[in-house]
């Protein structure tokens, strides 16, 4: 009888755990984020763009949720949008340029579903043969990173930092944009400042990867050694690892994306972009029925995409009126940025910074 009694027990038990995974696996979500490399609490852009879906769903009670691949490759990234499909998506929001191939494929596959593709343009991925197609269900998102780095490296020198250092991760083009337009800032104070040629000294460098690595660490401490005073950490989490540095040499950092400024002590200022506003901007669109499908939308400092958050930036001279002086001529155009991701970085130095270019442009 108790052996009787012990298998119904196991029996109930093991029916009563089916029905639980049951339960939680028909739970549905209707907006979605799926990560590129890295994690959703970054501090930087898939975070910034969590923010912006969550802000939205929370305050319209919309059930959401986000899920990160099992590694960083196109099916990988194809297999977790299905995924998302399938758990009850309506809207994706894919923040990278690394998912123009999966976008490209599933705004085909899923042509009832809404993609929100942040910073790229679905393509077929054949560099020989390229297919670049915005679908009808697709909104591409894209941000004058090049203002944005623009303004951080106007504003370091014009604050009286010179020996700069720009630290990127993947050579993707919104990171070399940021890089770009980083030495382009730096290139313009210098000059309103008058300063001698090769006053300005600018390391640059691509780590090939957005993932904290004790290698960054060690050469941002290097770098910090040699007399290099702020480095622009331009990548997700390898900010991380710049922060250490700085940390340890009592030197500064710029952030990335979103304002980093309580990520670390050493963060003088963020390179901005519009990441959390437009997201949930077109969710909105979404549902309010006019979603911009097929469309490219470009957000710059013409309509406030780009900036720095100069309420909690750590400058010692450079002001608000500064900021705004430097804004209002972009805005107008009396200042323009090369926003070319073609360009070699030493085609910008114009002789008035030295620039010491050390490749790593890892893929």
């Amino acid at each position: 009888m108790k052996k009787w009694i012990t298998l119904f027990l196991i029996l109930a038990l093991t029916i009563a755990m089916c029905l639980s995974l049951t339960a939680c696996s028909t739970e549905e979500f209707e907006l979605a984020l799926i990560t590129d490399v890295g994690t959703i609490d970054d501090g930087s852009f898939n975070q910034g763009s969590w923010e912006g879906l969550k802000q939205y769903a929370d305050e319209n009670n919309i059930s959401h949720k986000y899920y990160q691949p099992a590694a960083k490759s196109d099916d990988d990234y194809l297999e977790t949008i299905e995924l998302a499909v399938k758990g009850g998506a309506k809207l994706i929001v894919t923040p990278g340029f690394l998912f123009s191939k999966s976008v490209f494929l599933a705004q085909d596959q899923f042509p009832d579903i809404k993609f929100v593709f942040v910073d790229g343009l679905p393509n077929n991925g054949d560099w020989d043969n390229l297919v670049e197609k915005v679908g009808s269900n697709t909104v591409s998102l894209f941000y004058a990173e090049e203002q944005s780095g623009f303004l951080a490296g106007y504003a370091a020198v014009k604050d009286g930092y010179r020996e700069l250092g720009f630290m990127g991760g993947m050579a993707v083009p919104a990171v070399v944009r940021f890089g770009h337009g980083y030495v382009q800032g730096a290139k313009l104070a210098a000059e309103e400042l008058r300063l001698e040629d090769g006053a300005i000294r600018i390391n640059y460098y691509y780590t090939g990867d957005f993932v904290a690595d004790p290698a960054i660490t060690t050469r941002a401490a290097a770098w910090y050694n040699d007399g290099i005073e702020v480095i622009f950490a331009c990548g997700g989490a390898i900010s991380d690892s710049i922060w250490a540095a700085a940390q340890d040499a009592d030197k500064k950092t710029i952030g990335v994306d979103v304002d980093q400024s309580h990520l670390s002590n050493t963060v003088i200022t963020s390179a901005m972009k519009g990441l959390t506003a437009s997201v949930y901007d077109a969710v909105k669109m979404y549902y309010d029925g006019n979603f911009p499908g097929g469309q490219e939308l470009i957000f710059d400092a013409a309509n406030a995409g780009v900036g720095l958050p100069m309420a909690n930036s750590r400058f010692n001279t450079f002001t608000q009126a500064d900021y705004n002086d430097i804004f209002s001529r972009l805005v107008s155009g009396a200042v323009t940025v090369d926003g070319d991701t073609v360009k070699q970085v030493m085609d910008f130095d114009g002789g008035v910074i030295f620039i010491n270019d050390q490749g790593g442009r890892g893929q």
